[in-house]
């Protein structure tokens, strides 16, 4: 058995990454670090080891003399998000359905039996959970840095999967493109698993212009 020992700073990391995601921490204010400190419990130096991280992981900008403040949601960043997903991701799931042993296949039927449940009933959880899908897809080709590259994506991604299902009816077409494309990784079907992930990706990214075109005529 493999124990997974987590640092402070890693917890705390957690913490704010779901804050971030779930839009409790406004881009327009800086992180209130003497604040944070507090209600979380912790002292200064691994809640700015925390915050460092989540600047390079893309969700937090710094600048001098005034902190951290959280990454804005841009139409430029969704396309370059998307647009690097669509490059390399739906490839990379193909060669994982090609190799996945039956363990692989099974933490995939979970990972999406988990988003399933999550998008019902807890859709702050949906972001991460999404994320744990779209990797077990790939980590099974065993090219580590793939596999790193489309979870990064996946982490910054995590905000506009929440955005892009806020209107009704998407979580239903999210479930069955999900459906599909694990039916298709399930069964080895490489060119369907290649096909179903592409138009997943595509459709996201024309719901996030769609969205960013009404919110900037607004």
């Amino acid at each position: 058995m493999t124990i997974v020992v987590r640092t402070l700073s890693e917890r705390i990391f957690e913490v704010i990454r779901e804050r971030i995601i779930e839009g409790k921490l406004s881009v327009m204010e800086p992180v209130r670090q003497d604040a944070l400190a507090k209600e979380l419990g912790v002292s200064k130096i691994p809640l700015r080891e925390a915050l460092a991280r989540l600047e390079h992981e893309g969700l937090l900008t710094s600048q001098p003399n005034r902190g951290w403040f959280v990454q804005p949601m841009t139409t430029d960043q969704a396309e370059e998000i998307y647009e690097l997903r669509l490059s390399f991701e739906p490839a990379a799931a193909a060669m994982g359905a090609r190799m996945a042993s039956a363990e692989d296949q099974q933490a995939a039927i979970t990972a999406f039996e988990q988003l399933d449940a999550a998008a019902e009933n807890d859709l702050s959880q949906v972001g991460v959970l999404n994320r744990e899908f779209h990797v077990r897809l790939v980590r099974p080709a065993n090219r580590l840095l793939t596999t790193q590259l489309v979870e990064r994506l996946e982490v910054l991604a995590e905000r506009y999967v929440i955005k892009h299902l806020e209107p009704a009816g998407r979580g239903n077409r999210a479930h069955t493109e999900h459906k599909d494309l694990l039916d298709a990784w399930l069964a080895r079907d490489e060119d369907a698993v290649r096909k179903h992930l592409t138009q997943h990706i595509a459709n996201t990214l024309e719901d996030l212009r769609a969205h960013f075109a009404v919110s900037q005529a607004s």
